[in-house]
């Protein structure tokens, strides 16, 4: 199997995931809006995120909706590039991950015009925010390329170049 067809597996089944558990959300909430309690720190509700990460850059009209999906298709459109010339198993999978996550979220803004959000993280009776598990494996992704970028022969080769040219000038 290739990097790049790894990451086209992982991001076909974070989508797959993220939509099926968004389809129960939202018909477990139309018969109880109450929060279920799933851990002491974590429940389960259904909130509408009309913004992007942490609910910023709310938008409440068509066109702010419009761009906000627009954007989001550019960035899974540029991640998709990368992802094709990718070599790196790691790096190949968080692609797949960040690129099935923002897929989730952008077929969410287009079919809800919002995105369906649903696990509430609190603790010591603040909440921190509420998010759903494309939110989750965005960030998962953005950590492994992280890691393959600081641990991988690459990356290591790269910081040996960029040090080399930072002495040489200096």
């Amino acid at each position: 199997m290739t990097p790049r067809a790894l990451g086209g597996l992982v991001a076909l089944a974070v989508l797959v995931g993220d939509q099926a558990v968004k389809l129960a959300i939202v018909a477990r909430s139309e018969a109880a809006l109450d929060a279920t309690p799933i851990a002491p720190f974590l429940d389960l509700v259904l909130r509408w995120n009309r913004g992007i990460s942490f609910s910023l850059f709310t938008q409440d009209t068509a066109a702010g909706r419009a761009t906000l999906l627009a954007v989001t298709l550019g960035a899974i459109a540029l991640l998709g590039w990368w992802l094709a010339s990718s070599r790196s198993y790691l790096a190949a999978g968080g692609l797949g991950a960040i690129i099935g996550g923002a897929l989730g979220n952008a077929l969410d803004r287009l079919t809800h015009g919002a995105v369906v959000d649903y696990l509430d993280l609190h603790a010591f009776g603040r909440h921190f925010f509420v998010f759903n598990l494309a939110d989750a494996a965005i960030n998962v992704g953005v950590a492994l390329l992280i890691v393959d970028l600081a641990f991988s022969p690459r990356g290591a080769q790269r910081r040996r170049r960029e040090a080399s040219h930072g002495t040489e000038q200096g």
